[in-house]
């Protein structure tokens, strides 16, 4: 059965494992260029000290190739169970050639599991490739910035792209036992698996725990990484130092806790200063945001939460496959 498994397979394996390679050849080039020039950075600032602006540098020149290849890695669980998943076992209920497996002394929950056992830890191994590459080609950038909690990052570093890989591939084997149909099959599997890339980070992640609420303090330095100044006060793209995962803010409130959004003095720093000037003109205010937080050290706890969630979706979906598979399917 794994013989025949891998003859069914091969070409779409030899394709995923090439591209695989490639990907990793390329991330030990970049990844070689990134901890150089942060280490020669880190040498010529004698340790660290006062090598903010220069690290800065480090983390632009090569913060758009690790960005580009984080959301290439969000992708490619979503890759495998479109094109290893789906058409694992579609493909043969359109051809019906199980039918002439299942007539052989191999049982269908025997056929099942080594279809699942081999394509799907082979799944979870290509991702997890991947994966150990790309958190180490970018640890320093992501060091320097500090904001591992960023959608695009959580989603593409250490453990969780495992359970996506899992999920993603369960996945596309339930749809293609249900539907029958390779190409419906592909396509329901798409759409869910970006449907739970959108859901999770902004719906879900952020209540695996309660969230700690908290006042910072908006320096001019916190206003000028601002993403967002609004025209009433409203931000956005706050960073705490020390790397926490801001989920709410409030809107800019002054010492007493009143917002500052329609004050003339706050009018005149967003309307009539410069962009460089801004930042300074706001600070002068004594103002703040109310933020509720998910502390930097829970980072570990959430990676190993959304892992076994989605661990644990694949195993239904798996014995959901096996339930089908054995009474209901001809």
């Amino acid at each position: 059965m794994i013989w025949l498994t891998w003859r069914q397979f091969r070409v779409q394996a030899l394709v995923g494992l090439t591209a695989l390679v490639l990907l990793a050849v390329y991330l030990v080039v970049l990844g070689t260029q990134i901890h150089g020039s942060y280490d020669d950075t880190l040498a010529r600032c004698a340790g660290g000290g006062g090598c903010t602006g220069q690290l800065a540098s480090v983390a632009d020149e090569y913060g758009g190739q690790v960005d580009l290849l984080s959301y290439l890695l969000l992708a490619v669980p979503g890759l495998i169970g479109v094109f290893w998943g789906a058409p694992l076992v579609a493909r043969e209920l359109e051809a019906g050639t199980h039918r002439l497996v299942w007539n052989q002394s191999v049982t269908r929950g025997r056929w099942l599991a080594v279809k699942i056992g081999f394509v799907g830890l082979l799944s979870v191994a290509v991702a997890g490739v991947y994966s150990v590459a790309l958190t180490w080609a970018a640890g320093p950038v992501n060091t320097i910035l500090n904001n591992r909690f960023e959608p695009a990052l959580f989603g593409s570093r250490n453990l969780v792209p495992l359970g996506y890989a899992a999920f993603a591939f369960a996945l596309g084997m339930t749809f293609g036992l249900f539907i029958r149909h390779t190409v419906p099959a592909m396509g329901a599997t798409l759409v869910v698996f970006a449907v739970l890339q959108v859901v999770m980070p902004s719906v879900v992640r952020p209540h695996y725990q309660t969230p700690v609420k908290t006042t910072v303090p908006l320096t001019a330095p916190l206003i000028s990484g601002l993403t967002k100044i609004g025209t009433y006060g409203e931000i956005g793209g706050l960073r705490v130092p020390g790397g926490p995962w801001v989920v709410e803010t409030t809107e800019i409130l002054d010492a007493s806790g009143k917002a500052v959004g329609h004050s003339d003095w706050y009018q005149d720093c967003t309307n009539n200063k410069s962009l460089t000037e801004m930042p300074e003109c706001l600070a002068k205010g004594n103002i703040h945001v109310d933020i509720s937080e998910q502390p930097a050290d829970r980072y570990w706890t959430f990676q190993l939460l959304e892992t076994l969630i989605f661990t644990v979706l694949a195993a239904g979906l798996s014995a959901l496959s096996f339930w089908r598979i054995r009474g209901r399917l001809n």
